[in-house]
């Protein structure tokens, strides 16, 4: 799968959960969304190898 996060794109080979895949990153999953093939997914959505990945930070204020 192609994963874009912070300018960069990043390659991973394998299916894994997006819980995995903010492990391998070191991105905090409380102040991120993952979007996978122009879909929002959850954390425990299994990201497969074909996949087109999204990480957007989350930004709130008040």
């Amino acid at each position: 799968m192609i994963v874009n996060w912070d300018g960069r794109e990043y390659t991973f080979e394998r299916p894994m959960l997006v819980s995995r895949l903010l492990e391998e990153l070191s991105i905090s999953k409380e102040g991120h969304l993952v979007v996978a093939n122009s879909r929002l997914v959850t954390e425990d959505h299994r990201l497969q190898a074909s996949d087109s990945v999204r990480v957007i930070r989350v930004v709130s204020g008040g």
